[in-house]
């Protein structure tokens, strides 16, 4: 929660399953130790990924829901930018995407690309004069692409709060999508399910 430069309150549990049961618990005790109410917010951020299909899905979800019964906007942050968010530039942030693939987005004038899924063998077309990196495996690619190294915020909330405070009052502003860099993990059921009677 931020008010103006302040932040009032943060959490931020990475978790594979049990978001839809822990999220507005959370965001409860994030109000709370803020001292604020629901219907004290000017606008709501939320990260749309990448990353967990699920958990992204069930964010953006109860962003908009929110959203829409407050009245207020609904701003998406991709959290590639929120982990750039006050890096001197350029700056490359990259998440996990596990089986030795990164997703990965440079910022910079002139030089910003992504964000794509990448293999870790494949970053080396990534490199940049002045780059930084930030993220997961960050020493791995900044090692990779001899770039220098940027301590990886704790907690993205505070950077996505930040961001949403410059967009949210966008004539334009779109609404809250998952970002999805590669498809679903789900693979469809085997059988083929019931068969349905006739009456």
């Amino acid at each position: 929660m931020l008010s103006g430069e302040r932040v009032l309150a943060s959490a931020w549990e990475p978790m594979g399953k049990g978001q839809a049961e822990r999220l507005m618990p959370l965001v409860a005790e994030v109000m709370a130790e803020g001292g604020a109410a629901l219907s004290d917010l000017d606008a709501i951020g939320v990260g749309i990924g990448p990353g967990n299909f699920t958990g992204i899905r069930i964010s953006v979800a109860a962003a908009r829901g929110l959203a829409l019964a407050l009245g207020r906007p609904a701003v998406g942050v991709s959290l590639l930018e929120a982990l750039a968010w006050g890096a001197r530039e350029p700056v490359l942030a990259a998440i996990d995407a596990r089986r030795d693939h990164v997703y990965l987005q440079r910022f910079g004038e002139d030089c910003g690309r992504g964000p794509e899924l990448v293999s870790l063998g494949e970053c080396s077309g990534w490199a940049a004069p002045g780059l930084t990196v930030t993220g997961d495996r960050a020493d791995e690619i900044a090692a990779r692409l001899g770039a220098n190294l940027r301590q990886t915020p704790d907690n993205p909330a505070p950077a996505i709060a930040r961001i949403t405070a410059t967009r949210f009052d966008a004539a334009d502003l779109p609404r809250p999508a998952p970002l999805y860099l590669r498809p679903a993990d789900a693979a469809p059921a085997r059988d083929g399910g019931p068969v349905i009677l006739p009456r």
